[in-house]
């Protein structure tokens, strides 16, 4: 080769190949945000109280307590879902590596690797909803995708993931 033309390093060309061309974090959405959560017990808390007191007034003070109790159960059913919110899964493609992860509310995590050339990505359709599920399958091992989305998000990430699995077979 000439010096105005130089031959590229081995090394240089397997780091391009290798660089993910393809990354999607994907997450559940959650339309009631802390605010909200916050102004709704508050709401939620006043009337349980107010209904408390009659109660109470009128001589059925064990009714106070389970108002109590009723608030009790709701904080802790929208905090169990707040931790569930907090679940996300993160797909990268480069050339040679399909890689997803899993993560889940507290420590549960799981990792997959594919490669790119044996993937099957099938997706199942529903006519009135869309996308309902995408499933990515290699040598025996499947790989759901995107449960938590709603099915148009779920739609736009099949075509985006479709693209990225085109890509890398095309090298």
């Amino acid at each position: 080769m000439s010096e105005n033309n130089p031959k590229p390093e081995i090394s240089d060309l397997s780091k391009d190949m290798d660089s993910p061309f393809f990354s999607a974090v994907l997450t559940p959405y959650r339309s009631l945000g802390p605010n909200g959560f916050m102004i709704l017990m508050l709401c939620f808390g006043a009337v349980s109280f107010a209904a408390g007191i009659l109660f109470w007034s009128i001589g059925a003070w064990p009714v106070f307590g389970f108002f109590g109790l009723d608030i009790a159960l709701l904080w802790f059913a929208f905090r169990m879902n707040y931790r569930s919110a907090k679940t996300y899964e993160e797909v990268v493609v480069s050339r040679n590596d399909l890689i997803i992860r899993k993560v889940g509310p507290g420590k549960r995590f799981q990792e997959f690797r594919f490669n790119p050339f044996w993937v099957r990505l099938s997706i199942e359709r529903v006519e009135d909803e869309g996308v309902v599920k995408i499933t990515l399958t290699s040598r025996g091992e499947s790989v759901d995708l995107g449960n938590f989305l709603n099915p148009d998000d779920r739609t736009s990430f099949a075509g985006a993931m479709a693209n990225a699995l085109a890509v890398a077979k095309a090298g």
